[in-house]
């Protein structure tokens, strides 16, 4: 099997044409054409020799996935298959459109998928449901911006698809190094958000490698009643994800907000909203409460319309920040909780 370019740092890549007998300028090349213009195959790569070109392809392949399938809801999201390279499972990718009055696009904000399933367990979470099935690779987590019909409008990326980004460090960091580094993508870090369950060890070499946002699935202030729902909560406790959160600086360019999916009668009570202050007084943060997407085999409910305002209210008033995020994509499973990878004619 042959190795993949993409998702190689610059030093990488020199070390790539150093093999090759290549330039040592040959490796800002291949950034710019892996990277900048996003060539499909070596062929493209017009200003290297036929002989490196040859080279290149006899030892290495580009590394792209292309999708194997697309849907598009009615709000205009759309959702992305891309093969996992494991018979029968998929990673689901999602684009989500934002339209200016004039019905221009102003905003693609893409959702990308770190892993094939998921380890963390999450009992509202399709994705966690179904199992961890393996992690995804540079390549493959970088094939996602790439490959997707939208590649050249994104404005903004969440990585809030299937998996949890931090059990798959690694692959992510690199993925957000070549994001935004000056001979990758040259993203700014402001346009990128990480969420997470609080896997506390790396989300501390993530705060202190990164310039991203950072999203924490929070969902119940109480311990017990987070463990419910949340197994991750028994090995890195909630408190102690703020606890290391409060030894950084948030509030200069970036940003911490906390994920509260709303259940009824479960998370979306007075007692809770107020212990919702507790935990969070002091700290620079928002708050994004997410409506429940219905899943099968699940009790609990979507909050009501007006419980949901009023813990909203409530916790504004106590002087946190909190908003309620736009649902999108939910008729076609493309919808927070609901990535399952089962292939488009499965869902």
């Amino acid at each position: 099997m042959k190795e993949k370019l993409l998702g190689k740092s610059l030093q990488e890549l020199r070390q790539v044409a150093a093999e090759l007998s290549l330039p040592s300028f040959a490796a800002k090349q291949l950034a710019q054409w892996l990277y900048e213009k996003q060539v499909r195959s070596f062929d493209g790569m017009t200003n290297l020799s036929k002989a490196a070109r040859a080279a290149l392809s006899e030892r290495y392949e580009i590394g792209l996935t292309p999708y194997a399938g697309s849907v598009t809801s009615k709000d205009g999201t759309r959702k992305y298959l891309f093969p996992a390279g494991i018979e029968e499972k998929y990673i689901e990718t999602v684009m989500i459109p934002q339209c200016e009055g004039d019905g221009g696009l102003e905003r693609a904000t893409i959702c990308v998928s770190s892993q094939i399933g998921c380890k963390m367990g999450c009992r509202f979470c399709m994705t966690g449901r179904g199992g961890f099935h393996g992690q995804l690779d540079t390549a493959q987590i970088l094939s996602q911006f790439i490959m997707i019909d939208e590649a050249q409008e994104l404005t903004n990326a969440v990585f809030m698809g299937m998996g949890e980004p931090l059990d798959n460090w690694e692959n992510v960091r690199r993925a957000l190094e070549v994001l935004t580094a000056d001979w990758g993508f040259a993203w700014s870090p402001k346009r990128i958000t990480l969420s997470t369950v609080g896997v506390v060890p790396k989300l501390k070499e993530y705060l202190d490698t990164s310039r991203c946002h950072l999203a924490v699935s929070l969902h119940n202030p109480f311990p017990q009643e987070r463990l419910e729902m949340m197994p991750v909560q028994k090995g890195y406790p909630l408190e102690e994800v703020v606890a290391l959160l409060r030894q950084y600086d948030f509030s200069g360019q970036r940003r911490v907000s906390f994920e509260y999916i709303m259940f009824d009668g479960w998370n979306d009570t007075r007692r809770h909203g107020d212990a919702l202050v507790r935990l969070l007084r002091g700290l620079e943060c928002r708050i994004n409460l997410i409506r429940f997407h219905a899943i099968p085999d699940f009790s609990l409910k979507p909050s009501p319309p007006r419980a949901i305002e009023t813990f909203k209210a409530r916790l504004n008033a106590a002087g946190i920040t909190t908003t309620l995020r736009a649902s999108r994509g939910e008729d076609v499973m493309a919808a927070c909780g609901l990535l399952a990878g089962k292939g488009l004619n499965k869902q």
